[in-house]
């Protein structure tokens, strides 16, 4: 009754589910992971914002360069503050308030500066009421982040719009560190500024696009399966058909028996007029 799996037909729909199947299977699991990642990534961003938890600090520079995995990492840095080189970074926003990030450059013992975010400051603070640094050698802990593109630009002396060595690059006498920290442990009256996802790596729609890919996967490998079963199944029957006999090998002609066409020479006589009566 299944000898017709051994025909080439089925043979070609066997070798299809056989590598269909397992490459959706492989996809689905895979656009899962991604999924999942993001969902990691996003719960300990939020618990950074949200509890305070603090992880093992690691150096800065077992952290370089910046990637989506190492982006919000708790790092640590050595060095002096340089109050002379203090900027207000305005217009950021901390839960529904709008303020200015207070950032002070860090100079370390290779002779770079690393950008500090040491807290959040509402509204628009002037900068002579701004907490002073730390004076001396300090060591910095604070969350990792890439630096920033675009921003506001035209702001006055002592503003920042976008944190980064390209916007740095004229306005402090030191090479600087492509990458930023922010500080979880500020002193009042500055605010701790919660690390922020990398792009690409938050739950964005980007996030569910991937959790709707994995069940789109995973939808066709179950479609593969479902259409392979229903052929065999129409298989089965008209096997089992044949066996009983309720199918004729030769199907019957519904015009009826066919009729042999007369031979050339009996259709010539045929067309000649016979005599007249």
């Amino acid at each position: 009754m299944y000898r017709f799996l051994l025909t080439p037909r089925w043979w070609g729909l066997n070798v299809f589910l056989a590598l269909s199947v397992p490459f959706c299977l492989v996809m689905g699991s895979w656009q899962l992971s991604r999924f999942e990642d993001r969902v990691d990534t996003q719960r300990r961003y939020d618990r950074l914002a949200e509890q305070g938890v603090r992880e093992d600090a690691e150096p800065l520079a077992a952290l370089l360069p910046v990637t989506k995995q190492t982006s919000g990492r708790m790092a640590e840095a050595e060095g002096r503050y340089d109050p002379g080189h203090e900027f207000l970074v305005p217009d950021r926003s901390l839960g529904d308030d709008r303020g200015s990030y207070v950032l002070t450059m860090l100079r370390t013992d290779d002779g770079s500066a690393l950008p500090v975010v040491r807290g959040w400051l509402p509204g628009t603070p002037d900068p002579a009421e701004v907490p002073p640094a730390p004076t001396g050698e300090v060591r910095v802990t604070g969350a990792l982040q890439a630096s920033e593109h675009g921003g506001a630009t035209g702001l006055p002396a002592g503003q920042l719009g976008t944190i980064s060595a390209a916007a740095l690059v004229n306005l402090v006498p030191y090479d600087v560190q492509d990458v930023w920290i922010t500080v979880q442990d500020a002193r009042a009256p500055l605010k701790p500024v919660p690390p922020a996802a990398a792009k690409g790596s938050g739950l964005d729609m980007k996030a569910f696009q991937n959790l709707g890919y994995t069940a789109e996967w995973f939808v066709f490998a179950g479609f593969v399966v479902f259409m392979w079963f229903r052929f065999f199944r129409r298989e089965v029957e008209v096997a089992r058909d044949a066996e009983l006999g309720l199918i004729p090998e030769t199907p019957p002609n519904p015009r009826g028996p066919e009729e042999r066409p007369a031979s050339r020479g009996a259709a010539e006589r045929s067309a000649v007029p016979g005599p007249p009566a």
